[in-house]
């Protein structure tokens, strides 16, 4: 007879196909060894989630945690990250004070990954904003999962604008790798003209946000973005729109014999103009939030499977950046880690759609992107045993709850009712938050290489 099961999760086992009621998952180590319904096979322990739902950890495939205090962001994030049944982030490389621009940067960071955190994370890489083409074949050896560039600079060191004569070199670079590329998609000088002209007449209240960036600056940058792509055979991906025109363009370019794709932020299918009106500088991040009707739109995207992945985009800058009665003024970013979970399954319950639609974008699909399926983001066996547990629940969510520095305990969904809790989290077969407490400690999280031949999905 075989041994038995190191250990065996019980509960209603969500997958990206189906749910299974009354099921298992049998590990042993780290790793899933059977799955399946019904009298549990013998093992050394049992955890009993009887009633709750079962589905693979999420794979938040947009984060940056070292945007406004460094590689030192990495363990709040990743602690948020665990509370929220984030079991793997895909982090950005524009880190202060140095972006992730060469292999000597990349083993650096990692070390603080290995050393910090408290869930997996896979790593973007970047360039310079000249003279970083040299250094694409090294960050890919290095195992990022992916390359980020921007149409739009924030910073000419840790966030700069990519002119085109480098992007078209860069893509071309990238394409050989491999891997894809993502993009920060806004046109400069469209926001900066309109921005200045706002300033001048005055109008820095939250609305002129929306209006000094409106559908046109993103639409503007998919194009070129996409051209580029096709020209050079680059895989080239939006990194947040917030418009379903964004994949619609992305479709048509697929069409065209392009690999493109685009991925959509959890606050573009919920949050409106309006929401930036009532939440001043909380509610302020680049794209900003579009119309109600909008809002409909992008949900048909993902319903006919247009958009390749759902992620939070969770940018935590402390709240003394987040409160000028002046827009212009405030950091762009939300955080979004600790409500991914919770906020995804509220929207589709509403809906009355299935969890399984979480289990596919906000896990396998993110996976997939990355280079990390199978082991990551998928119940099945052979797989890493990464699992969010949900219990059905109805509660205003409370953002002194986030697992962050204080500075960072703060959210723009502070009061929404939420239709369900994060009652575990479980890493490798490891229970890292136990619906009360965070269980990990930092270095507890690994960093995940891509895995070699992973192509991304189009």
């Amino acid at each position: 007879m075989s041994a038995p099961f190191d250990r065996v999760f019980l509960g209603d086992i969500v997958t990206a196909t189906e749910v299974l009621p009354r099921g298992y998952i049998a590990l042993r180590g780290e790793i899933i060894a059977a799955i399946g319904q019904g009298e549990p096979p013998p093992c050394i322990e049992i955890v009993d989630h009887t009633g709750r739902m079962i589905l693979p950890g999420l794979v938040d495939g947009h984060m940056h945690t070292s945007s406004a205090i460094g590689w030192a962001g990495i363990e709040g994030a990743t602690r948020s990250a665990a509370a929220g049944g984030v079991t793997t982030c895909v982090d950005m490389p524009y880190d202060v004070p140095q972006a992730v621009t060469d292999a000597a940067v990349l083993t650096d960071k990692i070390g603080w990954v290995e050393r910090t955190a408290h869930v997996d994370v896979a790593l973007y890489g970047t360039i310079r904003k000249t003279g970083g083409i040299d250094a694409i074949a090294e960050l890919a050896a290095g195992g990022i999962s992916a390359f980020k560039l921007s149409t739009y600079e924030y910073d000419a060191v840790r966030f700069p604008r990519i002119d085109h004569p480098t992007m078209v070199a860069a893509f071309a670079e990238i394409a050989r790798t491999g891997l894809p590329v993502s993009v920060h998609n806004e046109d400069q000088e469209l926001v900066e003209r309109l921005t200045a002209e706002a300033r001048e007449a005055g109008k820095t209240d939250a609305i002129m946000h929306c209006r000094t960036r409106p559908p046109l600056a993103e639409t503007m940058a998919d194009l070129e973005i996409f051209e580029i792509g096709l020209a050079t055979g680059a895989h080239v991906h939006i990194a947040h729109s917030s418009l379903a025109r964004g994949f619609d363009i992305a479709e048509a370019f697929r069409a065209m014999g392009g690999q493109a794709t685009g991925e959509a932020c959890i606050q573009y299918l919920c949050m409106t103009e309006e929401d930036i009106v009532r939440l001043g500088g909380r509610g302020k991040c680049n794209p900003p939030f579009r119309t109600a009707g909008e809002v409909a739109r992008m949900w048909d995207r993902l319903l006919t499977g247009k958009i390749e992945y759902v992620s939070t985009d969770h940018a935590p800058w402390p709240t003394d950046r987040k409160g000028s009665p002046d827009i212009f003024a405030n950091s762009a970013g939300l955080p979004g880690l600790q409500s991914f979970a919770v906020l995804m399954f509220t929207l589709l319950d509403e809906r009355g759609l299935s969890p399984t639609l979480m289990a596919r974008y906000c896990a396998e699909k993110s996976a997939r992107f990355h280079g990390l399926y199978p082991r990551k983001g998928t119940l099945r066996v052979g797989s890493d045993c990464d699992l969010l547990v949900l219990e059905r629940a109805d509660y205003a969510f409370d953002e002194s709850a986030i697992e962050d520095r204080p500075e960072l305990r703060w959210s723009p969904y502070q009061g929404r009712r939420m239709r369900a809790r994060v009652a575990a989290t479980v890493l490798r077969g490891r229970t890292i938050w136990d619906g009360a407490r965070v269980l990990a400690t930092p270095g507890t999280g690994r960093f995940v290489r891509r895995q070699a031949g992973a192509a991304a999905p189009v």
